[in-house]
């Protein structure tokens, strides 16, 4: 038992985000799989916006990714994972907002739960939220295609910051689809930076905890159709 627990789904990709930072901090932590009670009292009683993750830090609780990364990062020791000059960590805030602005909802929300969730669950793809969200995922891979060409083996110099770890679990996901797939073949700097970071020892071990996972159904993501599924 420690003093830190995050709570979350196995599969949920904000919840690794918080994984793979703890991890390459050398925090040791709890989990708590959240599947069995997610929208229910005792779920809602640690975020009142029925979601996922939340971090218990000796009694001291927080939600949104965001702000339990900066937390993380901070409180523990282990290597930085925000630069100390300021305008590479504006850089990071930009990457840390741009994959929740433009990359995980088009990604997430619209390709890989019409491709993975929702036929893991016996639900019909909605091919017209596929077909919506694939020019605009071009566009954010062209963005992050463009901006890697600085050279350099990070998002933000060749430091890995907590922007790329936000960026991971999502372009994982996307590589599972067909789309993602096709898209990521003509993009090689994203290529190299994925393989750099698959091979950093903390995404091999959070990976590990979260393979078993990847297929099965996730039974609460049921209600998604009606929350989270976008109408077009």
């Amino acid at each position: 038992m420690t003093d830190v627990i995050v709570y979350g789904f196995p599969i949920s990709t904000f919840v690794n985000v918080v994984r793979l930072v703890l991890t390459y901090k050398n925090v040791a932590f709890d989990f708590h799989d959240l599947e069995p009670e997610m929208g229910g009292p005792a779920h809602l009683a640690l975020h009142p916006f029925n979601r996922v993750p939340i971090l218990d830090h000796a009694g001291f609780r927080v939600y949104e990714t965001s702000a339990i990364a900066l937390y993380v990062d901070e409180a523990f020791d282990g290597p930085a994972l925000q630069p100390k000059e300021l305008r590479s960590r504006a850089r990071v805030c930009q990457w840390i907002s741009a994959v929740s602005s433009y990359y995980y909802p088009y990604m997430s929300y619209h390709l890989i739960h019409e491709r993975l969730i929702y036929p893991a669950l016996d639900i019909a793809s909605d091919e017209k939220v596929v077909a919506h969200a694939l020019p605009r995922i071009a566009v954010a891979l062209d963005v992050m295609e463009r901006e890697l060409e600085h050279g350099h083996d990070y998002f933000v110099g060749d430091q890995l910051t907590l922007a790329d770890f936000f960026m991971l679990p999502t372009m994982t996901s996307l590589s599972m689809t067909p789309e993602g797939q096709a898209m990521l073949k003509s993009r090689p700097r994203i290529g190299a930076w994925r393989a750099r970071m698959e091979a950093q020892p903390a995404v091999t071990k959070v990976r590990t905890t979260v393979a078993p996972y990847i297929g099965k159904p996730v039974e609460h993501a049921r209600k998604w159709v009606k929350t989270h599924r976008p109408r077009y």
